[in-house]
């Protein structure tokens, strides 16, 4: 580990989506995992990239982390509102999007959809029992202007996607790196706190 970024051209892009209703209205980004909150652990693979980045239309929880934070450009658009914004913010040809509520993303995970970018790509992301899986992707900073317009239909992450050149990539490359496919663990519910041994900021 020298310290160099080993993608320097992408912009680690972190969205902290919505407020957690189901988990009471907790800023997700903060849930802990071993001590640590589950941005800082993702913040861990910024060293690698060029740039990182933060999306949250609510920015006060995530104050103290020092990340350059930006809102959606679009609001009311859920997460492809929060890439689109990612998109438009990136200082960098690519985008690597996660979200807040993933703690155990790897750079080993984030190695296998950046190694698969080619010319003639503009996103990647995995394939888990016939579902893509776009918040552990990679997108091209480009897509901005059709990103944006594709807003207006209100449009899931995967119909944005079926309209670009996507190279999706089979589960069994993740469980080369990631046997149990932690990395796309997401906590969105009580039963996910006590699945992935996550536990709800302090008071």
């Amino acid at each position: 580990m020298d310290g160099a970024a080993t993608f320097p051209d992408v912009t680690l892009s972190i969205l902290a989506g919505g407020q957690g209703t189901r988990l009471g209205g907790v800023a997700k980004g903060l849930l802990t995992v071993d001590g640590r909150t589950v941005l800082e652990r993702l913040l861990e693979l910024a060293p690698r990239f060029g740039d990182v980045l933060l999306v949250a239309n609510v920015p006060e929880p995530y104050a103290r982390f020092g990340v350059r934070t930006v809102a959606d450009a679009v609001p009311g658009k859920g997460a492809p509102g929060g890439v689109h914004a990612a998109l438009g913010a990136a200082r960098t040809p690519w985008v690597f999007a996660v979200a807040c509520d993933m703690p155990f993303v790897t750079e080993a995970a984030a190695r296998v959809v950046l190694d698969a970018r080619a010319e003639d790509v503009d996103a990647v992301c995995f394939e888990r029992e016939g579902r893509w899986e776009p918040l552990l992707a990679s997108y091209r900073a480009a897509l901005v202007t059709r990103w944006g317009a594709a807003l207006a239909e209100d449009p899931s992450l995967r119909r944005v996607l079926s309209r670009l050149r996507t190279r999706t990539l089979p589960e069994a490359a993740l469980r080369a790196v990631d046997p149990e496919l932690r990395a796309l663990a997401n906590v969105n519910t009580p039963e996910d706190l006590a699945r992935y041994g996550v536990g709800l900021p302090p008071a």
